[in-house]
């Protein structure tokens, strides 16, 4: 139980320098891992998928499906690819500029996937085809209802952590802002 207004919520839990660089270094390895994950996973993609019929895992759920998106999620914003780099860089520097100041675990993997989904899908727009800064995003997990890739996911998960300590009132450095 938190002992008082802006206590850490971890037992355990200090606010030095130690505690911030064990958060900033699982903040690194969330995002290095899974960048690594949606790099290695779309490498394969375009090897063993493009130009070949969708391949059903689980039918009428999950299949693997080549694409290249113009777009954002759904397609969405096809002719804005450069405005979706630039936002991309600047997700990428904030969330970079943020993790200094992390002290709380789940902060720091939720800040790891959103960096790592952004860089992911960045990436792909800089050095994709048709051309650098208008790269097409390679999309192969087919749920269906759309067609995502790792980043895709990771962003999602990044997205429910954010929102999960946000509405807890958690802040970056794990203490708990006391509801007005």
């Amino acid at each position: 139980m938190q002992a008082a207004r802006g206590a850490s919520l971890s037992p355990g839990d200090d606010h030095g320098a130690a505690a911030t660089h064990t958060y900033v270094r699982l903040f690194t390895v969330v995002a290095a891992v899974t960048l690594l994950a949606d790099q290695v996973t779309k490498v394969l993609a375009v090897e063993k998928l493009q130009g070949r019929e969708s391949i059903e895992l689980i039918p009428h759920v999950l299949s693997l499906t080549f694409l290249r998106n113009g777009g954002a999620a759904l397609g969405t914003g096809a002719g804005f690819t450069i405005v979706l780099t630039a936002i991309a860089v600047a997700v990428a520097i904030g969330v970079i500029r943020v993790a200094r100041r992390l002290r709380d675990r789940w902060w720091a993997v939720g800040l790891g996937l959103l960096l790592a989904g952004a860089a992911g899908n960045l990436i792909d727009r800089i050095l994709r085809e048709p051309a650098p800064l208008r790269g097409h995003v390679v999309d192969f997990i087919d749920y269906g209802v759309f067609v995502g890739n790792v980043a895709d996911i990771a962003l999602t998960l990044a997205a429910v952590l954010i929102v999960w300590r946000t509405w807890r009132g958690v802040g970056l450095d794990g203490t708990r802002q006391e509801k007005t």
